[in-house]
């Protein structure tokens, strides 16, 4: 008996996404184009990557590599290209693959191959989505380490007449984002991170009352905090995903513009002393409804009926997770909803950043503080009023407000060891209003240990980085606060930081094109341009560095070189030296 010649090999499996109703609606053209992109796009691809093309029936391709990182290469390449050649084209015109790459035993015969591994790359084709790779475990465990392309776990997968359950992967076309060492030199378009990713929409609010905006956006709020517990999921931050409220929105085009593979939408209806929340998770890159789910109940049960949305998203993106996660992700800032609405109250007020909103914020916050005297987000945010105060020269006496802040600071600390908003918070308040640079650091970190995902943590570290002398790893921290809120409406705070953290490095041009965007959103905000000034006389710009500290002048005229260390409480007297002198020669005077 003549044995069976075996051979392993990579196979990649391709057809056309919707080809029977492409064919439908203009025969020929889908025919004409088929045969272009087969010609232009792939089979240049496949020759580059000594593939070997061993079935082609109708829109399906059958490829054999000796390789399987040659395999999966030219199949993102091949979905690169298509994208591009897709691009100007209506989506009902578009033609777009889906292919599915395994490593298996193939058997040679008259020009094609045979064999459970050719079965296998055809069933991971059909798990793909259109324009999409998907693969194998045993192509994941040789490809991973060597190329720059990240991977969504899908699991055990039952496909069709194969007896086992196959372990997929899904590609992402794009290199992953280094979440260990961002950097603010690499300014690339948004990429999907290697774990799931998600943004919460704003939930439309359906009670009929716009007085109760500030309660929809709260339960929303509460959810991404919840959701941002988890060390296992990306979370976009609040205040990106909320540029959205109000607009009619294309789901793949808000998970292309922020980032993410799932986005999370609903709505509230709140009536008397009832609440109804509605939520549906989306994959953004496919449009599919993956997860829908209705909770109600009373207003004085609002936080576990938040608790349950969050669950049940957790559970439709990451259903591998421990179920100890989940629940680290169920957290109450307090029991009192009355508190709670004057705390939402004081964080609108508070990011309006006028003088007036600032006096109305504090205000709000002591209500809540009042009504709920163990509720540390509210002593924290009421720290961040005379923050804000001493950044814009608001204060009416500083030496009090100084004392105020740290008392307020403190008590929050103390209250909410386990709230990553309210230590961050409290630290940037200890290190800014006291000085206490330790303090601060320490409960800032603590912060990010318990929330991996709160933007304004990373944000609030860089700062704290900056005043402690390391710059570089401030950069870092600033850069992971862009791209977990690329759209926060304080986007000016982290770009006047990553300014000051390259004016410290000696970057100065790079510092400089920092300093003009954050001038650009606050042209008025004394630290923006206190930093253009600084960064242009050292990138060589003396005329525009006369023309912002001029125009900082006219806004603060009693500010002085003797003000710098009161405002800016670096650590290192060479780095306090290096802003002395370069805001000299701006023009500030002693």
């Amino acid at each position: 008996m003549q044995q069976e010649q075996r051979r392993l090999a990579a196979i990649l499996a391709a057809d056309v996404a919707g080809y029977s109703r492409l064919m439908a609606a203009d025969e020929s053209g889908t025919l004409s184009r088929l045969k272009r992109l087969r010609t232009q796009v792939i089979e240049p691809k496949i020759a580059q990557y000594y593939g070997r093309i061993v079935g082609s029936a109708g829109d399906s391709l059958l490829v054999e590599f000796a390789s399987a990182v040659s395999a999966v290469q030219c199949a993102v390449e091949v979905q690169e290209g298509l994208a591009g050649e897709n691009s100007d084209l209506p989506e009902d015109r578009r033609m777009t693959f889906r292919m599915g790459v395994n490593l298996g035993d193939v058997i040679p015969a008259d020009d094609t191959i045979h064999g459970d591994g050719v079965n296998i790359a055809s069933r991971l084709e059909k798990l793909a989505e259109p324009g999409g790779v998907c693969i194998g475990r045993n192509v994941y465990d040789q490809v991973r380490g060597k190329l720059g392309y990240g991977f969504i776990d899908l699991g055990e997968q039952r496909v069709h007449n194969i007896a086992e359950p196959v372990h997929a992967y899904r590609v992402t076309l794009s290199k992953p984002v280094d979440e260990a060492a961002p950097t603010l030199r690499t300014r690339d378009a948004l990429l999907l991170p290697n774990k799931p990713s998600i943004a919460v929409l704003p939930f439309a609010n359906m009670s009929g009352d716009p007085e109760q905006e500030y309660f929809a956006d709260g339960v929303v709020e509460e959810i991404i905090t919840a959701l941002s517990h988890m060390h296992g999921l990306f979370v976009i931050a609040r205040n990106s995903s909320f540029i959205y409220k109000g607009r009619a929105v294309d789901v793949k085009q808000v998970g292309r513009e922020l980032g993410v593979r799932y986005v999370l939408e609903g709505s509230l209806r709140k009536a008397g002393a009832k609440v109804r929340i509605t939520g549906q998770l989306i994959d953004a890159s496919t449009g599919t409804h993956l997860w829908a789910d209705r909770f109600d109940g009373g207003l004085e049960d609002i936080f576990d009926l938040q608790d349950q949305v969050t669950a049940s998203v957790v559970g439709a993106i990451a259903p591998k997770l421990e179920q100890a996660e989940i629940e680290r992700a169920k957290r109450k800032p307090t029991e009192s909803l009355d508190a709670y609405d004057y705390y939402l109250r004081g964080l609108a007020a508070l990011g309006q950043w006028t003088k007036a909103g600032n006096s109305e914020a504090l205000s709000l916050f002591n209500r809540a503080v009042e009504l709920d005297p163990h509720f540390a987000s509210s002593y924290a945010m009421a720290a961040q009023c005379y923050q804000q105060r001493k950044v814009n020269d608001w204060a009416a006496d500083p030496p009090q407000e100084i004392v105020e802040a740290e008392r307020l600071a403190r008590r929050a600390a103390e209250l909410g060891k386990d709230d990553a908003v309210a230590l961050c918070m409290a630290g940037l308040s200890l290190a800014t209003m006291v000085g206490d640079l330790d303090d601060g650091a320490a409960l800032i970190d603590r912060a990010l240990l318990l929330n991996p995902n709160l933007a304004v943590a990373w944000s609030h570290s860089g700062w704290l980085k900056i005043y402690l002398g390391e710059p570089e790893v401030a950069a870092e921290h600033l850069a992971r606060a862009m791209r977990l809120s690329p759209h926060d409406p304080s986007i000016e705070y982290m770009q006047i930081g990553a300014a000051c953290a390259n004016f410290l490095a000696g970057r100065y041009a790079e510092a400089l094109q920092w300093a003009e965007a954050g001038a650009r959103g606050k042209p008025n905000f004394a630290p923006a341009l206190r930093a253009l000034a600084a960064c242009s006389v050292m990138a060589g710009r003396p005329e525009q560095a006369q023309k912002a500290m001029a125009r900082m002048r006219e806004l603060y005229p009693a500010f002085r070189i003797a003000d710098i260390k009161d405002m800016f409480r670096v650590r290192r007297a060479e780095d306090l030296a290096r802003w002395e002198e370069a805001l000299r020669r701006a023009g500030l005077p002693e």
